[in-house]
Formats: structure tokens, sequence, C-alpha cells
């Protein structure tokens, strides 16, 4: 029992990490700048963001938590922890430095820190591999948008 309790205050930690990195996007939003820019027509409305979002931190936590009890400090976790700080700089680099170009670069790493950490983290447990697939799928859309709006603005 005490060993099953244990195990949640683990959980807590992780989502307060990806709570972190879910500030720099609640930090830096898009405002004038974004909304002055040309962008790709297939651009989804502004509102279906943080609903997306959302339900994404809630998953990266939770594999991040799992690759934890399963490995502890391995390279998966490595992993999962510079997918973290690519994706909490994203926000900065876009909206905050207002560089699409470096947003750009950062998007392409952590679409490959994604990738990276979804093969290391199979062999650990699949669950946590699985859980990053609608991640690295809608960060590979959202990489999409960013070169749109580079091509387009730049």
């Amino acid at each position: 029992m005490p060993n099953s309790l244990m195990r949640y205050p683990s959980l807590l930690f992780f989502l307060a990490l990806v709570a972190l990195t879910a500030w720099s996007g609640a930090t830096f939003l898009p405002g004038p700048f974004y909304a002055a820019l040309h962008k790709a027509a297939w651009t989804p409305p502004d509102e279906v963001f943080a609903p997306v979002w959302a339900v994404l931190y809630l998953m990266i936590a939770l594999a991040g938590w799992i690759v934890w009890r399963a490995q502890g400090l391995g390279p998966a976790l490595w992993l999962w922890l510079v997918q973290l700080m690519l994706n909490a700089a994203w926000p900065w680099l876009m909206f905050g430095r207002k560089q699409i170009d470096f947003a750009l670069l950062d998007i392409g790493a952590l679409l490959l820190a994604i990738l990276a950490f979804i093969v290391a983290a199979w062999p650990v447990r699949r669950s946590a591999s699985v859980l990053f697939v609608p991640y690295f799928l809608w960060v590979g859309f959202a990489a999409a948008l960013n070169f749109e709006l580079w091509r387009l603005n730049g």
C-alpha cells in the first residue's frame, strides 16, 4: 500500500513540469504580431489550439511519468526533458521574440526530439511511446504551419 501511494506525488511532479512548459505558451501569446501575419488557408481557428494543447500536455506528463516509473532517469527521460525545453522555447521565440525563422528551427528540433523519445521509450514502456504519437502528429502539423508563416512572411 505505501508503495502505491508514492507513485502519485511523482505524477504531480511531472504534471508540474509540463505546467511550467504550458506557462510559456500562456505567457507569450500570439497577439497583434501573429494576427497581422499572412497565414496558410488551412490554419485552424485560434480557439482550437488551447484545448488540443491541454490534452497533449496531459499525455506528455503521463508519458514522462510512465518512463520514470519504469526506468528512472535513463535516455528516454532525458529525451523527454529535451523535448519539454524545446516545447517551452517555441512560444518565446515565435511570439515573444517574433522570430519566425528561429521558431521554425526550434519546432524542427522539437519534432526530432519527440520522435527520438518515441523510439527510446518503446522498449521501456510502449504506452509512453503511444501517448506521444498524437503529440508528434500535432507538432508536425504545427511545423508545417510555422513553415508557411516563414514562407509567406519572410
